[in-house]
């Protein structure tokens, strides 16, 4: 322990002194490092060129494995949604085949059913969409005029529609306009038929906002609420085209309110059935046959 005191105090000088030549030395080297990185001489420039050819292909053999990790990584992602896209396109081909075959099936169905019953197609229609230019309506004559004439294609007999139903059919004709009897005037006679029950009848018009429902079926008893159809008898309209629903029955008579509202056209479509002169507009109209 006595030989240990004279030791410790001539260290403690020592100890004092590297410390503060450490410290020199580093802020020395710090400097001299800044004063090179600033410099512009030309062994400091080829030291930094020799550092960086040294670093680069270093940094490039480490980065070749990362990108091909990173190719490899978008390959199996790519797989993936290949694999993903293949087995959703199968299940979608699976379906369309479905009703591939269900629509094949329906057609055989269909076939059968038209050969077993004799069905014929009905040929293509071909209609004009006029807009209507004026109202003849009155006291006299319930009738609209048309901007489409026989240069559109419009002939005489032929029916005007809307969406809501039958509006009457085109009376008279010219190069560019034409005039549409309506379903209320005088000169208006409609084979029709009740559609539930598929009693016979002609509504005939008499310039009243209901015409009258005349030369019914024997024992046919309409009643209110009943709607009228085209009949398709003296082929002066083809059956099933909508036309109103009774609203009057009785001694006076039996009504119908045509679906149309006659007071409200903007524009009618104007369709070729090809049944067009089959019946002279104001020729008596064609009677139902009476069941015995």
């Amino acid at each position: 322990m006595a030989r240990s005191g004279p030791a410790l105090k001539l260290a403690a000088p020592l100890k004092v002194l590297a410390q503060r030549l450490a410290f020199t030395g580093l802020l020395g080297a710090s400097v001299g490092l800044m004063v090179m990185a600033k410099a512009e001489a030309p062994i400091v420039e080829r030291a930094r060129m020799l550092v960086a050819d040294a670093v680069v292909p270093v940094l490039d053999a480490v980065g070749k494995p990362i990108d091909t990790a990173a190719r490899w990584v978008d390959t199996a992602r790519h797989y993936a949604d290949v694999h993903e896209e293949n087995r959703r396109l199968r299940e979608e081909n699976l379906r369309l085949l479905h009703w591939q075959q269900v629509a094949r099936n329906l057609e055989a169905e269909n076939r059968a059913l038209r050969d077993a019953q004799r069905v014929t197609t009905e040929p293509g229609l071909t209609f004009v969409t006029a807009r209507v230019v004026a109202d003849a309506g009155g006291a006299f004559v319930r009738s609209v005029l048309i901007a489409a004439g026989a240069r559109d294609g419009i002939a005489k007999g032929q029916p005007a529609l809307v969406p809501d139903g039958l509006v009457g059919r085109v009376g008279e004709t010219g190069e560019r306009a034409a005039r549409v009897l309506l379903l209320t005037d005088l000169n208006s006679h409609v084979p029709v038929q009740i559609e539930g029950t598929r009693d016979r009848a002609i509504l005939d018009g008499d310039n009243s906002d209901q015409p009258r429902l005349v030369f019914l079926s024997s024992g046919a008893k309409p009643q209110i609420g009943d709607r009228i159809v085209t009949s398709g008898d003296g082929g002066v309209f083809p059956p099933g085209l909508p036309v109103g629903i009774v609203v009057q029955t009785g001694d006076q008579g039996v009504r119908v309110r045509p679906f149309v509202e006659f007071h409200r056209l903007d524009a009618v479509r104007i369709v070729d059935y090809g049944l067009a002169g089959a019946l002279p507009v104001g020729a008596p109209p064609p009677q139902p046959r009476r069941a015995r």
